[in-house]
């Protein structure tokens, strides 16, 4: 098994140097010239970039000040947006790239031609040197220089005295043109570098627009969507009842305590009757963000506020943090419920906690109910939707997926997950997934906004 590991993590390391290289040589090698200052910037750029990027993955568990975690964590998860959205581009300028080279190349033997058109048919004024001097052909008696060997084609035109010479003596050599003594002094760019260059300033551009867009989005804080849900056993007495779902805050190296407060603030605007947080509110160990998520205590609703566990609760110390939340005024949902009025509200651990004896229990939750009474189920992975078909659920809450957080991370999530983001139903069970208040990784999020959701239920007996 452990070798099964290393050889994957050897695998996934090889791609990962690999798509760097690929960057390397489109961002850097096609479009500077060796040994110059801009190849060995972009060089260095590349090489420690992906550096930054693992290490902010493992400094944490690596046991490093929290301080040099964060330094480490602002680039280093940067960086992994922009390898994303540069990664795309470039894979599209590969679809341009021979159709520019190709448009580039008929422009410039259309020019060609009619410079040559031109020059036939301009008239030449009389006694010029032009109608003494036609194109050069290699002869045995042409007078070279002293080092060129005879039939070779001089590198440098001849000078003025060296013309008169050969025009006395009756030898034929063209004059030297324009374009020809300007490249001594300058080599203009060739086409594959011009579109070498295109293309990766273009793609530089697009990623960097796209990722800062969507870092505007998320360090600005989440928005509110408003959802009407009916339930059908729902009496009405609990009709209009308001829950905040939030979810995937993930308070850690860098979204913190100012965050935290933003959410907390945005929650409380909405004035809901219950607040429901639905796991991954950390990532980091009580002791780092024992800070950052003082603000919760400041959660405000009618009938409090409901915590249940993440995966990303049992990476960052799950025990700790389940009496810390508890200590900040939530209440806390391990495979249990409590009775609301008109319905029971009930919450189960995530899968993570199977490798620590702590999964979920959806018999311990649910099991001795009353079927009668609508159920309400705070479940943080939505893959968890058919244990809460089998036992009756009326409504599953979750989150998990950040609706992809970077497109098209949607369609790998959709892989893993029965819904994605939205409202669907499964048998008689409706399952409600938010897209998560704030982002794993790099803080940034495209096509899929973060969001707090206030679900208001709806009775639709008579």
């Amino acid at each position: 098994m452990i070798v099964v590991v290393v050889l994957i993590g050897v695998a996934v390391l090889a791609v990962f140097a690999g798509l760097h290289w690929y960057l390397w040589r489109r961002l850097v090698r096609d479009t500077t010239a060796p040994g110059s200052a801009g190849r060995r910037l972009g060089t260095a750029v590349l090489v420690t970039a992906p550096l930054l990027l693992l290490g902010a993955f493992f400094a944490e568990s690596a046991g490093l000040p929290f301080p040099l975690v964060r330094a480490i964590a602002w680039p280093g998860y940067f960086w992994g947006a922009l390898f994303v959205y540069l990664l795309l581009a470039l894979l599209a300028g590969e679809v341009l790239r021979p159709v520019l080279l190709r448009l580039f190349a008929r422009e410039t033997g259309m020019n060609t031609a009619t410079s040559t058109e031109q020059r036939e048919e301009a008239p030449e004024a009389p006694g010029t040197a032009t109608e003494k001097m036609p194109e050069c052909v290699a002869a045995p008696n042409t007078p070279v220089r002293q080092g060129q060997e005879s039939g070779d084609t001089p590198s440098t035109p001849l000078g003025a005295g060296e013309l008169l010479a050969a025009a006395s003596s009756g030898e034929k050599r063209s004059a030297p043109s324009p374009s020809t003594a300007r490249g001594r002094d300058s080599a203009p760019i060739s086409r594959r570098i011009f579109v070498s260059r295109a293309i990766a300033g273009t793609a530089a551009l697009t990623a960097a627009t796209t990722v800062g867009v969507g870092a505007h989005g998320v360090l600005n804080g989440p928005q509110v969507q408003r959802l009407t849900i009916p339930l059908a056993k729902l009496p009405r007495s609990a009709d209009g009842f308001r829950i905040a779902v939030v979810s995937d805050v993930h308070l850690g190296p860098i979204l913190g305590r100012g965050f935290a407060e933003r959410v907390v603030r945005t929650i409380n605007d909405t004035q809901p009757d219950l607040i429901a947080v639905v796991g991954d509110l950390v990532d980091g160990s009580v002791e780092h963000l024992r800070h950052a998520v003082e603000p919760l205590a400041g959660l405000r609703a009618r009938h409090g506020a409901y915590f249940v566990t993440g995966n990303h609760e049992y990476f960052s110390g799950a025990e700790e943090w389940i009496e810390h939340v508890q200590d900040l005024g939530l209440r806390l949902l391990a495979n249990d419920r409590t009775e609301l009025p008109g319905f029971d509200l009930a919450g189960v651990n995530d899968v993570q906690g199977e490798q620590v004896g702590q999964g979920p229990d959806f018999g311990k939750a649910l099991g001795d109910r009353d079927p009668a009474r609508t159920a309400v189920l705070l479940a943080h992975q939505p893959i968890q939707i058919h244990d809460a078909v089998a036992h009756g659920v009326d409504l599953q809450l979750s989150g998990h997926t950040h609706g992809g957080q970077l497109w098209p991370g949607n369609l790998l999530a959709e892989l893993a997950n029965p819904t994605v983001a939205g409202l669907e139903r499964y048998g008689d069970t409706q399952l409600y997934v938010t897209r998560g208040a704030g982002a794993w990784g790099p803080p940034v999020r495209v096509g899929a906004p973060s969001d707090i959701t206030v679900v208001e239920l709806a009775a639709t007996r008579a």
